[in-house]
C-alpha cells in the first residue's frame, strides 16, 4: 500500500562539502582522485539520509559536479568542440571547462552560456547544438554511480533529463535550425543508456520531461509521443516525471505514452487527484508529488491524507508518494539548525524532514495512524492565527498604494537630459555591477563579529578599510561610476532580510545556485517592514572617499521575494509591494544623503514568471509595478539603474520597459551579445549596459574581445545609450583577475570612445 520514492536530493552536502571540495580542486589543493573520493562520500551520505528517513527507491544521477544538464550533454556526447581534450576525449576537466571556461590544467576557453532552470533560481549550462550534431554515449558517471549505490545495498532509480526537454533547453550553436530535427539522432543514445542500466539490474528509470508544464506546440507534443514510443521496451520500466506546474492540457497525450508510471506535481498548479487516478491504467504507477519540493514549510499531512487516502485504497501498491519535484531546491537537514526559535522551527521541513513526512503519510495509510498526522500538522494549522505573522500597519500601507506611487516625476526623455547635466558622464560610461571580491579577510572579520570575537566598532573599521581599498582600486583603474564594493554584505538578499522585519535566517540552509555557488535564502514568515536605513551609512562613507560618482546598491523587491523561502500561504504580490515600500524609503534616504545614482537589482525578475505564457502578463504587471514603487520616490535628476541575469529577454522586454529604469545592465558576454536582439527588436528606449566579460569564469577577457562585443552592441543600440560593465557582480572573483579584467575593460572603452565618438 503506497510506495515512497524521491526525484532528486541536494547534492551540495549538509554543510556544502561539495562546494569546498570542488573549489579546492580548482585551486590545485586536491587531486582528481581525492575529489572523486569526496564525491563518493557525499553521495553515500545523501543516500543514507534518504534511506534512514524512509525513502524506498533512491534517485541516482541527481548528483552533479556542476549541473545535471551539463551531465546530460557529456552523457550523450554533445560537448562543444572547443572544450574537448586534444585527443577528442571528455573527462572531469572537460566538464569544468564547459561550465567555467577553465580547468585546473590551465586550459582556458569561452565557457558555455548559463541560464535559469525553468522558474527556479538554479542555473544550468545551456547545451550548444549544431544542425550537423551527432550523439554518442560518452560519459560513464551515471553507470558508475548506479554500481556504487548497488554496492551499498540500495534499490535505485536513475534520473535522466528527458530527450525532448534536453533539446528544448539547448541553443543553436551556429545558424538557427529546428532543434527537434535532432531527436532521431539523440534517441538511439537514450536507448543505449536504458539498455545499459537494465544490464546493471535497474528496474525503474525516471525520465524528466518538465516541458510538459509549458504551453507546447503540436510539434513538441508529437516529439514527446515519438520519444516515449522509442524508449519503450529497453529492459527497464520508465517513470515519466513532470513538475513545476499542472499538465492538465496534456492528459490525453499522457494516456497514450507507453510508460509504466507517471509522476505529477500536486503542489504547483491545479491538480484534480481523482482525475489523475482515472487517467492511468490500474497496472500503471501513479506517483503523486504531494510534498512541496521547492519550499521549506512543514506540510499539513492531515489534509494531504484526506485527499490521497481514497486513491490509496483503489490503487494499492501502484500508488507512489514523492516530493513535487527534486529536493535540489531545498536545504538538507533542519536538525542542524540550533538558533531558530521553537515556534518558527515547528513550521519548517528541509529535505530530510520532507522524506520523513512521506514516511508518516505511508504509515498512516497502512495503519490508519491519524493521531500522529494530526499532531504533526497542528503547528501548521496554528500558524494561521499566530500573532507574529500579521502587521496591520504594513498591510494598511499596501492597501493605500495607487498607480501614482509607481510613477517617476517625468518621462525618461525629460529625465535623461537632467541626469546628463547633473552627472556629467562621458560617452560609454564605465561602471561595475556592485560587489567586489569577498576576500578571506572579509569573511573572517564577519565570522569573528558574529561570534563576538571582535566588537561592532572593530568590524565597522575593518569594513571601512575594505571600502577604501575598493574605491582606491576603482579610481586607479579610472572607472567612471564607482561602487562601495559591498564588503559588509554576506549575500545580496540575506543582507537586506537581516535588517527587515518579517524575515528569519538559518545557519545551514544552503541551496545550490550554479556550479559551486550556493545561497542561503532568508525565510519570509510574516509582513515585511523597515525600521531604519540599511545601506546609507556605508554608501555615504564610500562617497566621502572620492570625487567621482558613487552608485548606491540595493536588491529589488521581486528578487528579495523570489530568492527567499516565502511562507506558503502568503500572497506573493502583496509581499512584493511590502518589500517595495521598504526599498522606496531606502532609495529616498540615499538620494537625500547625496547619492544620485542608485541601482536596484532584479536578477530574479524573469524566474518569477509562471511557466505558461498565457499567465505571464498578470505576473509581469505586478512585478513591474513593485519595482516602480521602489524606484519612483526620487527626483528626475536621480538616475535609477537595474540589473538582470540570464534571462530570456524576448519574453519580458515589454515588462522591462514598463519598469522604467533609466539604465539596465544585463549579462550578455556568454551569448556573444545575442541577448541584445530583444532590446533592438523592441526599440528599448532607455540606456543599456551589456556585460562585456563573463565574471563566472576565471578567464580575463582581453581588450580586443571587449571591443568586439561593444562594437556588436553599438550595431544594435545607439552608442550614446550604451554603458560598459562586467556581466555581473565580482564577489566570487579574486582581486588579481578582477583588476586585470577591469583594466582591460577601461582601456578598451577609452579606445572605443575615439573610434565611436
Amino acid at each position: 500500500m503506497a510506495y515512497i520514492h524521491n526525484l532528486g536530493f541536494p547534492r551540495v552536502g549538509k554543510k556544502r562539502e561539495l562546494k569546498f571540495a570542488v573549489e579546492a580542486y580548482w585551486r590545485g589543493e586536491l587531486t582528481q582522485v581525492e575529489l572523486l573520493e569526496k564525491g563518493k562520500i557525499i553521495r553515500a551520505e545523501n543516500w543514507a539520509i534518504q534511506a534512514e528517513a524512509g525513502i524506498e527507491l533512491l534517485p541516482v544521477g541527481d548528483f552533479a559536479w556542476y549541473d545535471h544538464v551539463l551531465n546530460t550533454s557529456l552523457l550523450v556526447g554533445a560537448t562543444p568542440k572547443r572544450h574537448v581534450n586534444i585527443d577528442g576525449s571528455v573527462d572531469l576537466d572537460t566538464l569544468f571547462r564547459v561550465g567555467r571556461g577553465k580547468a585546473p590544467s590551465g586550459c582556458a576557453c569561452a565557457a558555455s552560456e548559463m541560464t535559469k532552470w525553468f522558474n527556479t533560481n538554479y542555473h544550468y549550462i545551456v547545451p550548444e547544438l549544431s544542425k550537423e550534431q551527432t550523439f554518442e554515449l560518452s560519459w560513464q558517471a551515471l553507470f558508475e554511480e548506479v554500481a556504487e549505490a548497488h554496492s551499498l545495498g540500495y534499490k535505485v532509480k536513475p534520473v535522466l533529463v528527458g530527450p525532448v526537454t534536453y533539446l528544448h533547453l539547448a541553443k543553436c550553436a551556429d545558424e538557427p535550425f529546428n532543434k527537434l530535427s535532432l531527436l532521431e539522432r539523440l534517441l538511439p543514445v537514450y536507448q543505449q543508456v536504458l539498455q545499459k542500466l537494465a544490464e546493471l539490474g535497474v528496474e525503474w528509470v525516471q525520465i524528466d520531461e518538465p516541458i510538459l508544464a509549458l504551453e507546447l506546440s503540436d510539434e513538441y507534443r508529437s516529439a514527446l509521443r515519438t520519444s516515449f514510443a522509442t524508449l519503450n521496451g529497453q529492459g527497464v520500466k520508465v517513470l515519466l516525471a513532470s513538475y513545476f506546474d499542472s499538465v492538465k492540457d496534456y492528459y490525453e497525450d499522457i494516456q497514450q505514452y507507453p510508460v509504466a508510471g507517471v509522476h505529477f506535481d500536486c503542489v504547483a498548479g491545479e491538480q484534480d487527484l481523482t482525475k489523475l487516478n482515472q487517467l492511468l491504467n490500474d497496472d500503471q504507477v501513479l506517483s503523486l508529488g504531494v510534498i512541496n519540493g521547492r519550499n521549506i514549510w512543514r506540510a499539513d499531512l492531515s489534509s494531504i491524507y484526506d485527499q490521497i487516502e481514497p486513491i490509496a485504497q483503489s490503487r494499492g501498491d501502484n500508488l507512489w508518494l514523492a516530493p513535487s519535484c527534486s529536493l535540489l531546491h531545498t536545504p538538507v537537514d533542519l536538525d542542524q539548525e540550533e538558533k531558530l526559535d521553537a515556534e518558527l522551527r515547528s513550521w519548517l521541513a528541509f529535505s530530510k524532514q520532507k522524506a520523513q513526512e512521506l514516511k508518516l503519510l505511508k504509515t498512516a495509510i497502512e495503519n490508519k495512524a491519524l493521531t500522529t498526522l494530526d499532531l504533526y500538522s497542528a503547528p501548521v494549522k496554528a500558524r494561521a492565527s499566530s500573532k507574529r505573522v500579521n502587521n496591520l500597519v504594513v498591510q494598511e500601507k499596501v492597501a493605500l498604494l495607487t498607480s501614482e506611487h509607481a510613477k517617476r516625476q517625468s518621462e525618461f526623455a525629460k529625465r535623461v537630459k537632467k541626469q546628463q547635466a547633473a552627472l556629467g558622464l562621458p560617452l560609454l560610461p564605465t561602471t561595475t555591477i556592485g560587489s567586489f571580491p569577498q576576500t578571506q579577510a572579509i569573511r573572517q572579520a564577519r565570522k569573528e563579529f558574529k561570534a563576538g570575537v571582535i566588537s561592532a566598532a572593530e568590524y565597522e573599521n575593518q569594513m571601512q578599510a575594505e571600502i577604501r581599498y575598493a574605491v582606491e582600486e576603482q579610481e586607479a583603474l579610472d572607472i567612471d561610476v564607482l561602487v562601495h564594493g559591498e564588503a559588509e554584505r554576506n549575500d545580496m538578499v540575506e543582507y537586506f532580510g537581516e535588517q527587515l522585519e518579517g524575515f528569519a535566517f538559518t545557519q545551514f540552509g544552503w541551496v545550490q545556485s550554479y556550479g559551486s555557488r550556493c545561497v542561503k535564502p532568508p525565510i519570509i514568515w510574516g509582513d515585511v517592514s523597515r525600521e531604519k536605513p540599511m545601506t546609507v551609512n556605508w554608501t555615504q562613507y564610500a562617497q566621502a572617499q572620492t570625487a567621482k560618482k558613487m552608485k548606491g546598491m540595493l536588491t529589488g523587491p521581486v528578487t528579495i521575494l523570489f530568492w527567499s523561502f516565502v511562507r506558503d500561504d502568503l500572497d506573493k504580490r502583496s509581499i512584493a509591494n511590502q518589500i517595495a515600500l521598504t526599498l522606496r524609503d531606502e532609495v529616498v534616504d540615499l538620494q537625500n544623503a547625496g547619492i544620485n545614482i542608485i541601482q536596484i537589482d532584479e536578477p530574479a525578475f524573469r524566474e518569477g514568471m509562471p511557466l505558461r505564457a498565457s499567465e505571464w502578463q498578470s505576473y509581469l504587471d505586478w512585478a513591474a509595478y513593485a519595482f516602480r514603487v521602489s524606484a519612483s520616490g526620487v527626483k528626475d535628476e536621480t538616475q535609477i539603474h537595474t540589473h538582470m541575469c540570464y534571462a530570456e529577454f524576448n519574453d519580458i522586454i515589454g515588462a522591462i520597459a514598463d519598469m522604467d529604469a533609466d539604465v539596465i545592465t544585463i549579462e550578455t558576454s556568454r551569448s556573444n551579445m545575442e541577448l541584445l536582439n530583444a532590446f533592438e527588436d523592441f526599440a528599448y528606449p532607455n540606456e543599456i549596459g551589456p556585460g562585456v566579460y563573463d565574471i563566472h569564469s576565471p578567464n580575463v577577457a582581453d581588450i580586443a574581445w571587449i571591443k568586439s562585443l561593444i562594437h556588436k552592441a553599438a550595431k544594435k543600440i545607439p552608442v550614446e545609450r550604451l554603458w560598459v560593465n562586467p556581466d555581473c557582480g565580482l564577489k566570487t572573483r579574486g582581486w588579481e583577475e578582477t583588476r586585470a579584467a577591469l583594466d582591460n575593460m577601461v582601456k578598451a572603452t577609452k579606445e572605443l570612445r575615439k573610434e565611436l565618438g
